[in-house]
Parts: C-alpha cells; sequence; structure tokens
C-alpha cells in the first residue's frame, strides 16, 4: 500500500546522506519533497501541514552525530512523526473491560467490507481471546445480507443470530442483547446495514440503534482503497454517531496509503485493526510504529516474527531442523517446508516485512513473486511412492516418466527437483561434518558443490 510514499522519502533521506552537515536550504528542500510526497499518497491536506512543520520544527537545528548521517537524523525525526501521525507507539485493543454480554456496533458504507470483517472479528475474539461471540445481522435491506453474514459465521464456527422475518433493525438489536443475556454470550457484533453515501435516513438509523444496545465499541469499517473518501466518511461517521475506532480493510491492496496517514488525525479513533485479505483470519491489530517503519524500508521484524508463530507449527520446525543438521533430509521433509512456506502467505507481504526489502522489490518491478514452482515441486513429489520420497536416488528413468505424468509436468522438471534436492542435502552433510567452528574457519564456500561458488550478490553461480 505505501510503497510509492516509501519509495519517494527513501529517495529524500538518500540525497541528504550525501550532505555532510544540514543546512536550513537542505531542510526545507527535503520538506518540499516530503509534502509533495504525502499529498502524492492522497494525504489530506491539514495532516500534510501539520506533519510538514512538526518535522521542519525539529529538523532546524538539529544537532548530527558524529556515527549517523544526516539522512539518518530526518528519518529518525520523520519516523517519530509518522508514529504520532498515525495514533501513537502500541496497539489500542478492543474494550473488553465491560459487563458481558458487550455489544460492538459495526458501522460504514455498503462495500466497505462490514460485513465479513464482522466476521473476522468474531473469529479473532474467539480464537485470541477465547470469547464467546453471538453474530447479529441488522441488515434488513441488502438481498440476503442476513444470509450473508450467516453462512460466515458457521465458516468462522460462532453463533449467529436465527433471522425472523420482517423484524426492523432496533428489534433485532434488542433481541440480539436479550438472547446474548439469556445464553451467556461475552461479545454481541451487530452489524448495521451500509448505503452507498451518507444519508439521513442511515445516521438516524444507526443512532436508534446505538441508544438500544449501547454500544462498548463502535467501530466504523472503511475501504483503504477509497482514499480521502474514507476520511470524509470516518469524519461523517463519528460528527453524527461517535465512533471509538476504525477498522481499514484491504490494507494489503495497492492504494496509496493517505486514508491512513489522515485517520487518526481527522477523526481522534485510534485505527484499531486492519484487514490483510480476504481470509477469515486475515484481521491483525493496528502497530503505528510498525506501520512507520515499514513507510520508510525498514521492515517490520516484530509483525514477521508474530506471524510466523501464529502459523508455523514450531514442533515440526525443530523435527526439520534436528533432520537437517544430522543429514537425513528426505523429500517429505522438502514438501513440509513448501507448506510451511505458503501457511505464511504471499512472499511479497513476507518481503515488505523484512528490512531493505523494498529496493529489491522496486529492482523487479514490484511484481508479486512467481512461487509456483514450489507448488509444481509440491505435485511432482506427491506423486511419488513412500519409498521413492525417503530414498530419492532409487528414481531412475522409468520412475521419473511415471512421477511427471502423474503430477502433470515433464521429466526436466522432476530432473530439476531431483537436482535441487541432491544440492541440499549434500550442504547438509557437509555442515553435519564440519561443524559450527570447520564453517567458521572455511566460510560458506565449504558447503558448496565443486564448482559452485557464492557470488557477491548472494544465490548460487556455477
Amino acid at each position: 500500500m505505501f510503497d510509492r510514499l516509501s519509495g519517494k522519502l527513501s529517495g529524500v533521506f538518500d540525497g541528504l546522506s550525501k550532505r555532510g552537515s544540514l543546512s536550513v536550504e537542505d531542510v526545507n528542500e527535503a520538506m518540499r519533497e516530503i509534502r509533495l510526497a504525502m499529498l502524492d499518497a492522497d494525504v489530506a491536506l491539514p495532516v500534510v501541514k501539520d506533519f510538514v512543520n512538526k518535522v521542519q520544527e525539529k529538523s532546524v537545528g538539529q544537532e548530527v552525530l558524529h556515527n549517523i548521517s544526516p539522512g539518518q537524523a530526518i528519518a529518525k525525526i520523520v519516523n517519530d512523526a509518522l508514529v504520532e501521525a498515525l495514533g501513537g507507539a502500541g496497539a489500542v485493543p478492543l474494550n473488553l473491560n465491560a459487563v458481558p454480554p458487550i455489544p460492538y456496533l459495526m458501522v460504514g458504507l455498503q462495500g466497505s467490507g462490514k460485513t465479513t470483517t464482522s466476521a473476522k472479528i468474531a473469529y479473532y475474539l474467539n480464537r485470541r481471546e477465547r470469547k464467546k461471540v453471538l453474530l447479529a445481522s441488522l441488515d434488513t435491506y441488502r438481498p440476503a445480507a442476513q444470509l450473508q453474514l450467516e453462512q460466515l459465521a458457521n465458516q468462522v464456527k460462532v453463533t449467529s443470530l436465527p433471522v425472523i422475518e420482517g423484524q426492523m433493525p432496533v428489534e433485532i438489536a434488542k433481541r440480539a442483547m436479550e438472547v446474548a443475556r439469556l445464553e451467556g454470550y461475552d461479545v454481541v457484533i451487530l452489524d448495521t446495514a451500509g448505503r452507498l453515501s451518507i444519508d439521513e435516513a442511515l445516521m438516524e438509523e444507526v443512532q436508534n440503534i446505538r441508544d438500544v444496545a449501547k454500544p462498548a465499541e463502535t467501530l466504523l469499517v472503511v475501504d483503504a482503497m477509497t482514499g480521502q473518501d474514507a476520511v470524509h466518511t470516518a469524519k461523517s461517521f463519528n460528527e453524527k454517531v461517535g465512533i471509538t475506532g476504525v477498522v481499514m480493510t484491504r490494507m494489503d491492496g495497492d492504494a496509496r496509503g493517505g486514508a491512513a496517514l489522515s485517520m487518526r488525525a481527522i477523526t481522534g479513533a485510534p485505527i484499531k485493526l486492519v484487514g490483510m485479505g480476504e481470509k477469515v483470519d486475515a484481521l491483525q491489530e493496528f502497530y503505528p510504529e510498525r506501520v512507520a517503519s515499514r513507510i520508510l524500508g525498514l521492515g517490520d521484524i516484530a509483525g514477521l516474527v508474530e506471524k510466523a508463530s501464529e502459523t508455523i507449527d514450531q514442533e515440526e520446525s525443530e523435527r526439520l531442523a534436528k533432520k537437517m543438521l544430522k543429514g537425513k533430509f528426505d523429500l517429505d521433509d522438502y514438501s513440509a517446508q513448501i507448506a510451511q512456506i505458503n501457511k505464511m502467505g504471499s512472499i511479497s507481504n513476507i518481503m515488505d516485512m523484512m528490512p531493505g526489502m523494498g529496493k529489491m522489490k522496486e529492482k523487479l518491478g514490484n511484481k508479486e513473486l512467481d512461487t509456483s514452482i514450489l507448488k509444481r515441486h509440491q505435485a511432482i513429489i506427491s506423486s511419488m511412492t513412500k519409498a521413492e520420497r525417503k530414498q530419492p536416488a532409487i528414481i531412475k528413468a522409468s520412475r521419473k516418466k511415471r512421477i511427471a505424468a502423474g503430477s502433470g509436468s515433464t521429466v526436466q522438471e522432476v530432473n530439476r527437483l531431483l537436482k535441487q534436492y541432491d544440492q541440499m542435502a549434500s550442504m547438509m552433510k557437509r555442515f553435519n561434518k564440519l561443524g559450527v567452528k570447520g564453517l567458521m574457519r572455511q566460510g560458506l564456500s565449504a558447503l558448496l558443490p565443486k564448482g559452485m561458488t557464492p557470488p557477491p550478490g548472494g544465490g548460487m553461480m556455477r
């Protein structure tokens, strides 16, 4: 989402890094570039003015330490200002400090992803917080809206309020709260109707539901791809209803990101959660400092570790590591590794969370990396017998033809997979033989097959 802004800010810092010291002219020029970059990223004008003024105020007369460049000094100031603009360090959690059942009121325009987000929050509270959640659709206008929420509730394995034909939204809200009290629910998520645009009828209905349910959270769901329209929507809802938090959907898209940077300053309400994909578990807490780091090309190591800990099977990883170190790595293990990587999601998203990878992605044209080879490798391995996966050495010409036919691949692709496996297995055996001390003495080249050398930029070259 922030690729364009990130690229332009990196250019500003790179230019400043070449200076020996910072002059007022240098700072003014940098601020002009930052202002243009933020306006281009669709950040609201009042937010841009306030942001640039704060950065400029702290930058002029800034003492640059000997061990850091002027570019790094300004980057630190910009980073702090970004964190502040996004709401300050640390995630703002959902309010669970109320007497159950705790009502959450979901509001927003039609098409913002409100119903799907309601189900995602139910899944999030049920899995992470171990809360008993009731979903209730108050959308009596959109065809099949209530059925959609019911199907999503089944998907995330939580309860949805049974639909009674003819009931109006306020009545449904009352019934949902009553059912939740009688049946011991912790949280009730009330999914209200949206409109194509803000109108008086919508606001009046939401106000009536709010007065009845007395929500602990009124969460506005906005689509990050709509840019400044999302900010205007947030401002209107906040003025008419009062929102306690924002959930931004489609944060994994390629929008310019200005809505996220403007939201807190314009509404005063924090961004609490962000949607990062279509799957029910693709919902994350919003950490301003992590987003600021990614904008400045510093990655999000904390987020990457968190994602890995949630998706990767720790026991399986340890088992694979032990086998690899003993040189007993087979094709079943290779297939298991691919499965673990796939669980982490898009390779491009993972790269975004790693420091310095933004520029590498830029050199690749910001294209989604082709991971189809991993899927082909899994298909090829799946077409092998148990004996072949354990002892790849027995795979000769006739077996290769059978495996290729069974996996919809070619004999050449089977050969390439086996060659890569042989190289990996050889490296593991050499590592086991050398040990850590031997590897430190002889370097990485000691692990590589004869004739192969590690190139300066990484990878392998013959």
